[in-house]
């Protein structure tokens, strides 16, 4: 979606811009149906501070321009890097508890994920460049950081209470690099296929993804919900069979039974030992 209309019908900034602003008004609208809890604690500002920076403004601005330099099979697998360093980094700061299963489940759901990748047909004129690649690869390890740095406040605040004003700060940050390219959009070149692809990236790809993610967060753990990106290919992989055609072949089957299992190891729950 973002490869269709950007960038030659807006910049990567002012998309940008244009959905960390509606999405923080949706998150606000929302608030306002039943929560009452309202500021933000002193002691906590800089943590907001933080993740407001890891979470909207860089991995945004960098996932987006990278996006823009590099082919999306190149940026696909290299956002395989954020569940990883998630799972490393809650094993090494967040003292996440590292076990045989979790080890085992993050291998298969890589070497599912990056069979799926490799065996997809090659689209178009692709092209990928260092440049577009590296900005992927810093927006990862920006994700990453956000991850390990929000968990700490879902436990003292409500979710939506956390991701609206992440958002809110966010937006601040953005709006000095991503202004000129917001105003220069030409409104009247968009027909209603690229309204539905903007729709579609703020609502469901920004709005939707960042509030399930601070609730998968808050009940299931910083490894246990970056793992969930595993998935994200197989679901490529079905919606093209469907609509572009693409066959759904052996390797794809295997590559998807793979990344579930991986899912499902790293997830489960190991049952106490009872000492009798």
């Amino acid at each position: 979606m973002v490869k269709y209309i950007s960038p030659s019908l807006i910049g990567p900034y002012g998309l940008n811009l244009l959905r960390v602003a509606v999405s923080l008004l949706l998150f606000w609208i929302v608030w306002t149906m039943g929560h009452t809890e309202a500021g933000i604690r002193r002691e906590h500002l800089g943590r907001f501070l933080l993740c407001a920076l890891t979470g909207v403004a860089l991995n945004q601005m960098l996932f987006m321009k990278g996006l823009t330099l590099t082919s999306t099979i190149h940026a696909s697998l290299l956002m395989l890097c954020t569940p990883l360093l998630i799972t490393l980094f809650a094993f090494w700061i967040l003292k996440e508890k590292v076990t045989i299963a979790k080890v085992a489940g993050l291998a298969l759901g890589i070497g599912g994920a990056v069979l799926l990748i490799m065996t997809k047909e090659k689209a178009g004129h692709a092209t990928s460049s260092l440049t577009g690649d590296l900005l992927i690869i810093l927006n990862a390890i920006s994700y990453t950081l956000y991850f390990i740095l929000v968990k700490p406040l879902m436990k003292a605040y409500q979710p939506l209470h956390v991701i609206r004003w992440v958002f809110t700060l966010g937006f601040i940050m953005i709006l000095p690099f991503g202004w000129a390219q917001f105003s220069t959009i030409h409104w009247p070149q968009f027909e209603w296929a690229q309204f539905a692809s903007l729709s579609f990236i703020v609502i469901c790809a920004t709005f939707l993804a960042y509030y399930f993610n601070v609730y998968g967060i808050r009940h299931l753990g910083a490894g246990i919900t970056g793992s969930y990106i595993y998935t994200q290919p197989v679901f490529a992989a079905i919606i093209a069979m469907f609509v572009l055609q693409e066959q759904f072949t052996f390797q794809k089957i295997l590559a998807g039974v793979m990344i579930f299992c991986g899912v499902f190891l790293v997830s489960r729950k190991t049952p106490p030992v009872v000492v009798e």
